[in-house]
């Protein structure tokens, strides 16, 4: 039986890692009192017993973390922004890239962000097809559930009094220095990053990712992109699919996959304008779901494991 612990498992990604893995039998948690939490000592002796730690930690945090583990067998999945695009850290998309291997084999892995995660998976395929040009200037939008910010957002928009300003969609990210931009071009193959507008709108979960195009900027029609997309992802493995004609009159709600650890893509539009889009939970394979799927690969078992596909 291996171990794991989650240090910052009372956080949001932390509580949804605890919630997919606390049923399963072949895992034993490492589990602190709520007052030896945040104890340095008691952290490092956790960290460095576990088989598999998961950090859900702000970046300096997961920072020290990481520097306490002596333990050469300790594997790390780090869930938050500090180690995405650094050396010596694989990063944590499996079905991107043909990472599977490299994951399988890591001792350290960078879960890879929400927003970032919904624009790797439609841009990356395009780039490694050749239907997308590594210098081609993209912009992005992408909707959020307030979850996606934690314990204090989650606060601000469940309070009986809180701002008007939190009942309609709020743009966010305005310096255009968001910082899940590195990861978002250098995963994708891009030598610069999109311009990017993430709005958190007041629903609790789910993500839905838009990337823009013009038909002169790609090499095929909507058809052309599906057949990219379907050979990309319709291998049978990984937690990402392609489907067709999936809205919903018209519509296609950023809720459709709140509460599941996949992630649906599809392609609209016509003749000149495209929109390709991603549709997942910012908490499922935007943060926990990937995390947990990430430790399956490296324990040798279903990916799939103890995560909910909306079956």
């Amino acid at each position: 039986m291996k171990t794991v612990f989650i240090d910052g498992a009372a956080g949001t990604t932390g509580l949804r890692i605890y919630d997919r893995l606390k049923e399963r039998e072949d895992l034993d948690l490492i589990l602190l009192p709520e007052e030896a939490r945040k104890d340095p000592q008691r952290r490092k002796m956790a960290l460095n017993a576990a088989d598999i730690a998961f950090l859900c930690l702000p970046d300096a945090a997961a920072q020290e973390a990481v520097a306490m583990i002596e333990n050469p067998e300790t594997v790390v999945i780090d869930t938050s922004t500090a180690h995405r695009t650094a050396p010596g850290w694989v990063y944590g998309f499996p079905e991107i890239g043909g990472r599977y291997e490299e994951i399988q084999n890591a001792k350290r892995i960078a879960n890879p962000g929400c927003h970032a995660s919904g624009f790797i998976a439609l841009v990356a395929p395009l780039v490694e097809a050749g239907a997308l040009k590594p210098d081609t200037k993209l912009s992005a939008f992408s909707l959020t559930g307030y979850s996606g910010g934690g314990k204090s957002m989650i606060a601000q928009y469940e309070s009986e009094n809180r701002d008007p300003l939190f009942d309609a969609p709020r743009l966010y990210g305005l310096t255009q220095n968001h910082k899940h931009l590195p990861e978002m071009s250098a995963v994708a193959g891009l030598r610069a990053s999109p311009v990017f507008c993430p709005v958190v709108a007041p629903y609790y979960a789910g993500m839905e990712v838009i990337v823009p195009l013009f038909r002169d900027q790609i090499p095929c029609d909507i058809k052309g992109l599906a057949r990219i997309y379907n050979g990309y992802y319709g291998t049978g493995r990984g937690l990402v699919s392609f489907r067709e004609n999936n809205d919903e009159s018209g519509f296609l709600s950023a809720g459709g996959f709140s509460g599941r650890d996949d992630m649906e893509i599809s392609v609209f539009g016509n003749a000149e304008r495209i929109l390709l889009i991603s549709r997942f939970d910012n908490l499922g394979k935007g943060a926990s779901g990937a995390a947990i799927q990430n430790m399956n690969l490296v324990l040798g078992v279903s990916e799939t494991k103890g995560l909910d596909l909306g079956i």
